[in-house]
């Protein structure tokens, strides 16, 4: 090993930190390797991509899909009431699940030392709970609604099981091993455009597979059930490890699990849970109104089957957006980007809620303007929280504080925001009479709700130039 390959300018701290986190007792200085380099070569931007996209083909598949089959499942049968308590129990649901199983799964791959064999088996079982759905019929009559809506969430429960385990716990701590606080705020730029892309995948590529009106969708839960098994069996020659993983050794399992949460790591690591709480208030905001964009699209706003022009539209806007503010944030610093993300983000929110009062071709113009402001300040700003929290992780702890994470990021916003939904939306059942059509106030609560992130926002633009300096 070369030595410019050492810890130098930080090294004291760096060491601390790590022993803080009960990594390397008793090892000496000389022991503790970090990453020096900000390359980002042309292997890792592969992995981080393919497996990444892959990923989000999934998460768009149980975020938006899975809650509009239940919605249409419903609607079908006559019970309109239905579409959004299930939508609802599917959502908390699964995120009491991802919680958990990151929590576990988090701490366990920090155990063993390694990411790939998670990665590779979780990616598989992915692909086949996914395809699980393909049995579920798209409409049920008398106390078979109960049956359909409790394999809906069992369902939905177990490919989070499995996605949690393979994208959430292991994936996620690769990408944290294998970048640095120079290049972490673009490479988690290009991540947080994933999901835009894989949207357009499953919208324009594999969109036409679904449909409310069939006996069932058998083949399109079947064909996107085998993107991720594929991917997983492609994982087991493709993927590999950071170089600088180490294996927690330092103690017991269950500590190691429940590590993040403990006072004294909140206390050590407070600006970490600063970011949290940013990044949760932003999800919740967004939990409030994503699991019914799609329906939003169609029904309230009467796209119908044209829903992909405007959806395509916002998606690739909203992806220019993300991609361009991760780029100018690793090169000015993210401190500048976040109160004015988040600005957009209110303003886009409340654009959708004022579609109401217009008609004709300027509904399509604010559509698009507020689309593409609302879900690419979203998407940039995830990001850049999610690279400041990854810059705040102590060496070596990667993987024990991605559950701390999950419960921020995923638990939270994904119980309260669709509760929020819910209350709105079933209040306007009278309104809307037995036709399901999302209402617009739930864009209304939305940018209500994410005002108080200008707060935890604040702070961590008042640190970030001590986390620079120390990193």
């Amino acid at each position: 090993m070369k030595k410019a390959d050492l810890v130098k300018p930080n090294r004291l701290f760096l060491l601390h930190r790590m022993r803080f986190c009960g990594m390397i007792k008793g090892k000496t200085k000389r022991e503790v390797v970090m990453k020096s380099t900000t390359r980002f070569g042309g292997k890792l931007w592969f992995t981080a991509i393919l497996f990444g996209l892959v990923g989000q083909i999934a998460w768009v598949v149980e975020n938006m899909y899975f809650a509009t089959l239940s919605q249409d499942i419903f609607a079908n049968s006559g019970r309109q009431d239905l579409a959004y308590i299930v939508t609802t129990l599917m959502v908390i649901f699964s995120a009491v699940t991802a919680t958990v199983t990151t929590i576990l799964a988090g701490g366990f791959c920090d155990r063993v030392g390694k990411r790939k064999p998670f990665v590779a088996y979780g990616y598989m079982a992915w692909g086949v709970t996914i395809m699980a759905f393909a049995c579920i019929p798209m409409r049920a009559e008398g106390n078979a609604v109960f049956v359909v809506a409790a394999l809906l969430v069992v369902f939905d429960c177990l490919m989070t099981l499995c996605g949690s385990t393979a994208n959430d716990a292991a994936f996620n701590a690769w990408v944290a091993d294998v970048t640095t606080p120079q290049n972490r705020g673009r490479v988690n730029g290009v991540l947080s455009v994933l999901p835009v892309f894989a949207v357009i995948i499953i919208f324009i590529g594999l969109g036409s597979l679904y449909s409310a009106e069939n006996s069932n969708n058998a083949l399109f839960f079947l064909v996107l059930g085998a993107i991720p098994l594929l991917a997983g069996v492609l994982a087991l020659f493709l993927f590999r490890d950071g170089d600088h993983v180490q294996k927690s050794t330092g103690e017991r399992y269950w500590q190691d699990i429940f590590y993040g949460f403990r006072p004294s790591v909140v206390r050590a690591n407070r600006m970490m849970y600063v970011c949290l709480a940013g990044a949760c208030l932003v999800g919740i905001s967004q939990q409030t109104f994503f699991s019914y964009l799609m329906n939003f699209v169609i029904r309230t706003l009467g796209y119908g089957d044209g829903f992909v022009i405007p959806v395509a539209v916002i998606i690739v806007g909203a992806a220019l957006i993300t991609g361009l503010c991760g780029f100018l944030s690793d090169k000015f610093g993210r401190k500048h980007f976040y109160l004015p993300l988040l600005l957009t983000v209110i303003l886009g929110t409340l654009s959708m809620y004022l579609l109401q009062f217009l008609e004709g071709g300027a509904v399509d113009v604010l559509l698009y303007i507020g689309g593409v402001l609302m879900m690419g300040a979203i998407l940039s700003l995830t990001g850049a929280l999610n690279a400041a929290f990854q810059d705040y992780i102590p060496s070596g702890c990667e993987g024990r504080f991605q559950g701390v994470r999950m419960c921020f990021t995923v638990l939270i916003p994904m119980i309260v925001g669709p509760i929020i939904s819910m209350c709105i939306g079933l209040d306007a059942m009278g309104m809307n009479g037995a036709d399901f059509a999302p209402t617009y106030t739930i864009f209304l609560a939305a940018a209500i709700v994410a005002v108080p992130a200008a707060l935890p926002l604040l702070s961590l633009r008042r640190d970030a130039d001590r986390l620079r300096a120390e990193k």
